[in-house]
């Protein structure tokens, strides 16, 4: 039995993708600068809770992972 052929991935959607992921990457990239002691704060200088922002950098890259690997899989 013989598989049919895979459709060719939609440039769009790669493009989609490389743009989800590169945002993974900077999210990634602000845990790292919190685990090395940034601090944030916001516009009227009140500081930001940074465990609080970390744990909320963490729940996003674990549903970014999650939503990567699914449209890699139906991306083929």
């Amino acid at each position: 039995m013989t598989q049919a052929p895979h459709p060719a991935p939609d440039p769009a959607a790669q493009a989609a993708l490389e743009r989800f992921k590169a945002q993974r990457v900077t999210a990634i990239y602000r845990l790292d600068l919190i685990a090395q002691g940034a601090t944030i704060a916001y516009e009227d200088g009140t500081p930001v809770d940074m465990a609080s922002e970390k744990a909320r950098l963490e729940a996003v890259v674990a549903d970014m992972d999650r939503r990567i690997a699914r449209l890699e899989r139906a991306g083929g």
